[in-house]
């Protein structure tokens, strides 16, 4: 059984952890709309309930907060494809309701996306936040690739690419729809 001191440091522990979320949460959409580069720690802070100096206790310094507020995000993303990947019962479906739900993200969160590729660039420089996108790319490449080998088992044939071909593939097409997209290229995402 613990003691009251060990429930209250539990406690304290899960509270400064929430707390950490909800700003890394709230720090995404100010980064977002102003790019990693023209955003500060002051911004960050004007996005949410704290201080600028509040920011601090809870995070090294912005590539900290970037970091865990960009890994949640594509945590999600890379999720989301799920339930498609489990229910589909034909080719067909799955590839309609995967495009669906691709086209719907690339409109509905265009300034994240366009987040997460300023950010990758910006861990060719920088190492603040490097071990993390490392991280994401895998566990988008591992998303993409859990995509081919449930279309391909739905159409009755092997994966015709290696994970790392059909990731490349996949995210320069990605790319390339979003800088269309935000350009002003409106069927893009069709």
């Amino acid at each position: 059984m613990s003691t009251a001191m060990e429930r209250a440091d539990r406690a304290s522990v899960d509270k400064f952890g929430r707390r950490r979320q909800m700003l890394a949460a709230s720090a995404l959409t100010a980064i977002a709309e102003r790019g990693y580069a023209r955003t500060g720690m002051r911004d960050i802070a004007q996005h949410s309930e704290l201080s600028h100096g509040s920011l601090h206790y809870y995070f090294d310094d912005k590539d900290d907060l970037v970091a865990l507020a960009v890994w949640n995000y594509k945590s999600e993303c890379a999720r989301r494809y799920d339930p498609i990947i489990e229910t589909a019962q034909t080719s067909e479906e799955f590839a309609e309701r995967f495009g669906l739900e691709m086209s719907t993200t690339m409109r509905d969160e265009a300034s994240l996306h366009r987040l997460w590729y300023d950010l990758r660039n910006q861990a060719l420089f920088t190492e603040g936040f490097r071990d993390t996108i490392v991280r994401i790319d895998a566990l988008l490449q591992d998303m993409v690739w859990a995509v081919v080998v449930r279309y391909a088992e739905l159409e009755g044939r092997e994966p015709a690419l290696a994970p790392t071909l059909a990731y490349g593939l996949f995210d320069g097409l990605f790319q390339n729809t979003l800088i269309r997209y935000l350009r002003g290229d409106a069927s893009a995402v069709e």
